[in-house]
């Protein structure tokens, strides 16, 4: 496996952009490849290498990479303009039929990444509330905007620190931050600010430094605390809405939140985001509210068009009693590699999540920071160099598409033995 063009394309690309990339998520030591076309499960570099891909996007692509259904959707639309600056059918199509799948849902928002759907969705809460505090998880990711870039707190009512360079601690002191399966911590910083916590955001199962699932009735005792305190309870399911299910997680562990944010699979790998909620919140927003959220590319022809047809496939080929049930086959086997070779590692993961934890089952973000996150690097180049890409980090999640084969899953599951041994 030769990647002389990547390399040669990196050190061009560090006298261009910060750091050689656009996202620091692909910034890979000494230096990432660089793609040249995709297809199903496979992703083919400049070089001419071709990986069995679970990176996927970092998520979107449940359907695979050139899906034919979203290209024909993207190819139509071409032919009748990109952008109009005026409202369009489409929209109001994907509006009804997001309403009609998530329960949580009455109205929707678009915009066009999840960043900008839950910076929206935190704000149309304060506005609703009248209340400025904040509660998110010790390690969830909503985003690159102020308000969230906060770094892990020790403690349940710990002030965060900005987590970036450039945000003045004043943004970051209305946002508090507890564990991750810990419901006396999430009390503990509602009382101990009592009356001012607008709401909470959480990922319901943590995606970006797992997956880590919820333990049992965690995620219904922080219905129960939220709704006794009139707080709103965001799920950030950008990650999990239309993975895990059509109505995403909340449908799959039968928990309703009071706003969502989705993203990711429901654009069919263009960009999209969607803030959703109950009717009585979302008509705080412009221009039926007072609080503002707009966007020259909200509702974008290209993104609706493909969120359509993405729900088409999804809905017509009963998507995700497959893909899940793969899943639980994947893990299984991964298992059962770790249990042969005597390692002391966990597999974790639901539906079509999946990951390989270096170390112990973690329940929360400090858990997973005990992880042997140099390890898992070094066994991700091993992989890398067998065939198979997964996310270059041991907290980012790996994802399953419908495009995977029964001869991918093989064929992964035999590179991670190898790879895994001593």
């Amino acid at each position: 496996m030769t990647c002389k063009k990547s390399k040669q394309l990196f050190s061009k690309a560090k006298d261009l952009m910060p750091g050689g990339v656009s996202s620091p998520v692909r910034a890979i030591s000494p230096y990432p490849f660089y793609t040249k076309s995709a297809s199903g499960s496979k992703i083919t570099d400049v070089d001419g290498n071709t990986y069995i891909d679970y990176c996927m996007g970092y998520g979107p692509l449940l359907l695979g990479h050139n899906h034919p259904a979203i290209k024909e959707a993207i190819t139509k639309q071409l032919d009748n303009g990109w952008l109009y600056g005026t409202p369009t059918e489409l929209e109001v199509e994907l509006a009804q039929r997001i309403c009609n799948n998530v329960i949580s849902v009455n109205m929707v928002r678009f915009v066009s990444t999840g960043t900008e759907a839950t910076m929206g969705a935190i704000r149309a809460a304060r506005g609703y509330t009248g209340k400025n505090k904040i509660i998110k998880i010790e390690g969830g990711f909503h985003g690159a905007h102020d308000a969230v870039l906060v770094k892990a707190g020790s403690g349940a009512t710990t002030l965060g620190a900005p987590d970036s360079q450039g945000i003045p601690r004043e943004f970051t002191k209305q946002t508090l931050q507890v564990p991750y399966n810990d419901i006396d911590a999430m009390l503990s910083a509602i009382q101990s600010y009592e009356g001012e916590v607008a709401a909470v955001i959480m990922e319901p199962v943590m995606g970006n430094i797992g997956p880590i699932l919820p333990m049992e009735g965690y995620l219904e005792e922080v219905r129960a605390v939220t709704k006794e305190n009139d707080i709103v309870l965001i799920f950030d399911e950008v990650i999990t809405g239309f993975r895990l299910a059509m109505g995403g997680a909340q449908e799959y562990y039968d928990v309703i939140p009071d706003m969502t944010t989705m993203g990711k699979v429901l654009g069919g790998g263009l960009n999209i985001g969607v803030i959703g909620g109950k009717k009585e919140i979302m008509e705080n927003i412009s221009p039926a509210g007072k609080v503002y959220q707009a966007g020259t590319f909200n509702g974008h022809p290209f993104s609706m068009a493909s969120a359509l047809a993405t729900l088409d496939v999804l809905e017509k080929e009963k998507v995700h009693e497959k893909v899940n049930l793969a899943g639980d086959g994947l893990r299984a086997m991964l298992r059962d590699s770790i249990n042969d070779l005597g390692l002391d590692y966990y597999v974790s993961g639901v539906g079509s999540m999946f990951k390989m934890f270096f170390g112990d089952i973690p329940a929360n973000y400090q858990e997973a920071l005990k992880c042997d996150k140099e390890g898992y690097f070094e066994f991700f180049h091993r992989m890398l160099k067998s065939g198979v890409f997964l996310p270059p980090s041991q907290y980012e999640t790996n994802f399953l598409s419908t495009a995977h084969t029964d001869e991918d899953i093989a064929a992964t599951v035999e590179a991670y033995e190898q790879n895994l041994r001593p």
